[in-house]
């Protein structure tokens, strides 16, 4: 489990041992490619559907069970996995100053959160078996 404050310093290692730069992406930038460039509510359009995504109440074989292998849903067409559903990802952007927004949804909670549209506002040092990361590349 890993908390902002976790992600961070994973990206601060990742960039040192691969001479580039990662970093969280923004709450614009996860949103412009968790959407792949669309302006719909999912990569693949405005209804959830069954199957796409592991969220709860999803169809999905692990819909409120746990988080499923990476490649289990179709790729958007940016070739991104679970940027709905699966785990919340952490961004850069804060709340207010002192918290930390993740977006995306997450295996266990309902499928109406499992949108690009969706944030969640918490404690930068929350941690839970529900929340990720995503890197983005500054090349």
């Amino acid at each position: 489990m890993f908390d902002k404050n976790d992600a961070i310093a994973y990206a601060e290692w990742f960039s040192d041992k691969t001479a580039q730069t990662y970093r969280l992406p923004t709450e614009v930038e996860w949103e412009y490619a968790a959407r792949s460039g669309t302006e719909t509510e999912y990569p693949w359009g405005n209804e959830i559907g069954k199957n796409l995504a592991n969220c709860g109440w999803c169809g999905s074989e692990w819909s409120n069970k746990r988080t499923a292998p990476v490649g289990s849903f179709s790729a958007n067409a940016f070739g991104l996995y679970d940027t709905v559903g699966n785990v919340w990802e952490w961004t850069s952007s804060t709340g207010n100053k002192k918290d930390a927004v993740v977006r995306g949804g997450a295996w266990n909670f309902a499928s109406s959160l499992a949108r690009a549209s969706t944030r969640l506002i918490l404690a930068p040092d929350f941690r839970a078996n529900y929340i990720g990361f995503r890197l983005m590349s500054e090349r």
